[in-house]
């Protein structure tokens, strides 16, 4: 296929998404006729479809119907991935060294312009990526790194596209410190503004996450329009995607199987992942003998739920397949509660914990390794549980146990 590239298409936190594909994969392998096709990163990582597949999906899509690609704090290993990587760019992630990690820029030719494609992550989304995933590697100051690129390569280029994972907010700021970008893809944030946001001469814009719909920028004029949509509906695949909608088939019908019944108050409603937070943390003191017990709301997603608890909803709601360890903490830790829950609510958002307040006595907390491992830096031991197998006690009865608990109510 000769290409005559008009704009740019980008999609961003698609979160392994695929239960309903088809729109997006079909849209898109229709628009790279005329668009660069990017994405801003966390393509992988949060449903039963990453958990089973292990990514090679996600790849398979990316590298059929993608150009160029911002890495994302989740799934940040798969970027080193071959393929992958020569698909990645970033401006502020390098090694202990200093070398780069990625791809600085890539210069494209977009309607007869010159368009220099590159990249930023955040030292906010940079640090949530799991501690031993990260090793050896940093990132620098996003705006700073910007403005060294554009300063090495603005003869190779007319205009500037950003590909950021940073968040909306953040990337308003970025596009006051950096006005020299024409368009701010952004990504990482899961909030409702999308766009377009004009900020001196750049336009701040994200597509709707979770493989609903993109962003799309072209030029007009001297200078450049940007604009959001929704993939449209369709259930016809291209024949090039064929095998590639087997696979995404495969894996659907293994997500389908049936776990249990919802139990009150969850049943029929969006996932209150407050309240099942709080009711997991209090069972799990009770159950595991735990001094006390801190978890993280974020690392459970909001599902509909409806009778019947899947397959597919437990990985839906509990993607990352969190080990729960019991960690020791520092003395100072120990001693200064309330700074450790501050420096957790900073790291990870807002917690639920069993008891409140924490016991002066605490030395230990039941959490997961990803809070162990990623904030706290302490000697863990496992207490041989899954999140996900806390989840699926609180959410659902057993089928034999809801049809005893039906019996004996009719009696």
């Amino acid at each position: 296929m000769t290409r005559q590239l008009q704009r740019v298409t980008a999609t961003t936190d698609v979160h392994s998404s695929f239960a309903q594909a088809t729109p997006m994969l079909a849209y898109l392998h229709a628009a790279r006729a005329e668009s660069l096709v990017v994405d801003c990163g966390d393509f992988f990582e949060g449903t039963g479809f990453y958990r089973l597949g292990q990514g090679q999906i996600e790849s398979e899509v990316l590298t059929s119907l993608y150009d160029v690609l911002a890495p994302g704090n989740h799934g940040w290993p798969h970027y080193f991935e071959p393929q992958l990587h020569e698909m990645t760019v970033c401006a502020n992630a390098a090694d202990e060294s200093g070398r780069p990690l990625f791809d600085r820029v890539r210069i494209e030719h977009i309607s007869g312009r010159r368009v220099a494609v590159t990249a930023v992550i955040s030292p906010q989304a940079f640090s949530a990526i799991p501690a031993d995933q990260r090793t050896g590697h940093h990132v620098t100051d996003p705006a700073q790194a910007l403005r060294e690129v554009m300063l090495e390569h603005h003869h190779r280029a007319d205009a500037w596209m950003v590909l950021s994972h940073s968040g909306f907010d953040e990337d308003l700021r970025l596009a006051g410190a950096c006005p020299f970008a024409d368009v701010i893809f952004a990504g990482h944030c899961h909030s409702d503004a999308y766009g377009p946001v004009p900020v001196g001469g750049t336009l701040v814009v994200k597509g709707h996450e979770l493989g609903v719909g993109y962003a799309t920028a072209e030029p007009v004029g001297a200078g450049w329009a940007a604009r959001t949509g929704a993939f449209p509906d369709t259930s016809v695949i291209p024949e090039e995607l064929a095998v590639l909608q087997e696979k995404i088939a495969l894996i659907s019908s293994t997500l389908g199987r049936r776990l249990g019944i919802v139990n009150e108050p969850y049943l029929h409603t969006l996932l209150d992942r407050r309240l099942l937070s709080d009711e997991i943390a209090t069972r799990l003191r009770t159950g595991l003998g735990a001094d006390a017990v801190i978890l993280n709301e974020t690392a459970l997603r909001p599902v509909p739920l409806g009778d019947v608890l899947t397959l597919g909803d437990l990985l839906a709601i509990e993607p990352f397949d969190n080990q729960l360890v019991h960690a020791f903490l520092s003395d100072d830790q120990s001693e200064d509660h309330a700074t450790l829950l501050a420096h957790l609510v900073e790291h990870v958002g807002p917690l639920a914990v069993a008891p409140t307040p924490l016991p002066p006595t605490a030395r230990t907390v039941l959490t997961t390794d990803y809070i162990a491992d990623t904030c706290l830096g302490v000697r863990t031991r496992q207490a041989g549980l899954r999140l996900g197998q806390a989840v699926r006690g609180v959410l659902a009865a057993p089928f034999a146990d809801a049809a005893d608990a039906l019996q004996g109510g009719a009696q």
